[in-house]
């Protein structure tokens, strides 16, 4: 026979889970954190990792130690931390590849990003900016819409690769704008830009540091940015939401832990990151990659994140997308 609670004793049972929380936040760490980046040293995740890391550590009292874990486009990192104990001694850094987009394109999922983890925080977020090549008679995205417009399947644009953010980007302006360009696929954003500068492609969604020197040489020209507001990276850009409302496509950078990790100890990690991301240093830090650092609570980051994931995963079913 089941046992019936009160709500007396219910009441006392939340309370001894808040306490248990509460006390273990308090102990927390009492030795070395582990944090997995799952995709190689020196890339821009691994560098907002070991910046948040070495900001932890002087908080923390503990070392919180970085561990590259890459393969699978960043899925291998991620399942590790989904397996992992709840104890908050393993966390996960990454961007929003592995839990936004790379699930919907998976054959077989190697974890649910909304069920397997608990959102710590977001860390930093960055748009992409819309750049087009200079011969292109266009100089804002009206203009880009209504030349695409008249010349359907005419005009192409250039990707980092079939199934990245760059190219889920273009294919979201396609279908909110209403056109037709020719998706143009390259193994990265460098060769990219070189085939944009060359004119052999027409348009790029790129990362700011991708192609801002390029900009300012005259050699591409910037349209927009793709955020939801307006970069401090080109104060004097629009947004691509300025003419196609609602529009908005950011790279994002966030720490998770395991599903069932203490809520005082999410809450603990959180406040503490919360605290740092507002000095001087971290934001020049994090704008030397375009990014700008965005704190907030945890549920607000799980919002964010069931959004993000919603919105990919309808443009990938609306559009067929899948990895080369």
């Amino acid at each position: 026979m089941k046992p019936v609670y009160g709500v007396r004793e219910m009441l006392s049972l939340c309370a001894a889970v808040l306490w248990l929380s509460a006390a273990s936040a308090q102990s927390y760490p009492s030795k070395p954190v582990r944090v997995i980046v799952p995709f190689p040293p020196a890339g821009g995740t691994d560098l907002f990792a070991r910046a948040v890391a070495q900001k932890l550590f002087a908080v923390l009292g503990q070392q919180v130690v970085v561990d590259n874990r890459s393969g699978a486009g960043g899925m291998i990192g991620s399942e590790l931390v989904a397996r992992a104990m709840p104890d908050g001694y393993t966390l996960l850094i990454t961007s929003s590849s592995t839990h936004s987009i790379n699930p919907h394109l998976a054959r077989k999922p190697l974890y649910d990003p909304l069920r397997d983890f608990a959102p710590v925080v977001v860390i930093a977020s960055a748009p992409n900016v819309l750049v087009v090549h200079p011969s292109l008679p266009v100089r804002t995205v009206k203009e880009l819409i209504a030349l695409a417009k008249t010349r359907p399947g005419q005009i192409n644009y250039a990707s980092n690769g079939s199934g990245t953010l760059s190219h889920l980007t273009g294919e979201l302006f396609k279908l909110q704008a209403g056109i037709n360009m020719v998706h143009i696929p390259y193994k990265g954003g460098p060769p990219a830009v070189i085939d944009l500068m060359a004119g052999q492609v027409s348009a790029l969604f790129a990362a700011f540091p991708t192609v801002f020197g390029q900009v300012r040489a005259g050699k591409l020209r910037a349209l927009a940015v793709s955020g939801a507001k307006r970069a401090s990276a080109a104060p004097n850009l629009p947004t691509v939401a300025d003419t196609l409302p609602g529009f908005e496509s950011s790279q994002w950078w966030g720490m998770f832990a395991p599903a069932a990790t203490p809520t005082g100890i999410v809450g603990r990690l959180n406040a503490e990151i919360g605290k740092f991301l507002g000095d001087a240093d971290v934001r020049e830090r994090f704008s030397a990659d375009g990014a700008e650092p965005v704190g907030g609570s945890p549920l607000d980051f799980a919002a964010y994140l069931k959004a993000d994931y919603e919105k990919w995963g309808k443009v990938v079913k609306e559009t067929g997308i899948r990895p080369e």
